[in-house]
């Protein structure tokens, strides 16, 4: 069996995710990890998993067309091990290029890392939200005057919050 990567990109459409995940556990595959999203009308998802790679690219095959579908081997399961406290990055404000770039460099200078990040575009207002780790090393105060600048200059707002822990 080998560790493999799903993607699929495709106007999005009643029953997307049940075709697929039918295909894949036609094979005998389990998911192992997925996220899956709608970005302006278009479909979204990567799904990791392990089975048989030529079987299930030919299990899927059916499904390409409308959608873009790719399936490649990845390497052994890479654990994320966290490299400190986790973060809630908030930033809002009038659209403009550059946000997504100025605020993850700001987050990397850090030594941090970003373990989900989303944005949406609703009308003029631009939200990204992410979720950030760390190091114990880091400069907090630092790193929040340099998002609370770099934020300035871009004509929006940031916070930086320490994430609520999930419990379960």
């Amino acid at each position: 069996m080998s560790q493999l990567a799903v993607t699929v990109i495709g106007p999005d459409r009643p029953g997307i995710i049940a075709d697929v995940t039918e295909a894949l556990a036609g094979t005998g595959v389990n998911l192992e990890d997925s996220t899956m999203t709608l970005l302006r009308g278009h479909f979204a998802m990567m799904i990791v998993c392990s089975g048989p790679f030529e079987e299930v690219k030919e299990a899927v095959e059916p499904l390409r067309g409308e959608l873009v579908i790719t399936v490649r081997k990845v390497g052994p399961e890479h654990e994320h091990a966290p490299i400190g406290p986790s973060y809630i990055l908030s930033v809002h404000g009038a659209d403009r290029p550059g946000i997504v770039a100025a605020v993850t460099r700001m987050i990397a200078t850090a030594g941090g890392t970003i373990t989900d990040l989303t944005t949406r575009l609703s009308g003029e207002l631009y939200v990204l939200t992410a979720e950030v780790e760390l190091p114990l090393t880091a400069e907090l105060e630092m790193l929040t005057r340099a998002l609370e600048i770099t934020a300035e200059e871009l004509g929006v707002g940031v916070t930086l919050r320490p994430a609520e822990s999930d419990e379960l």
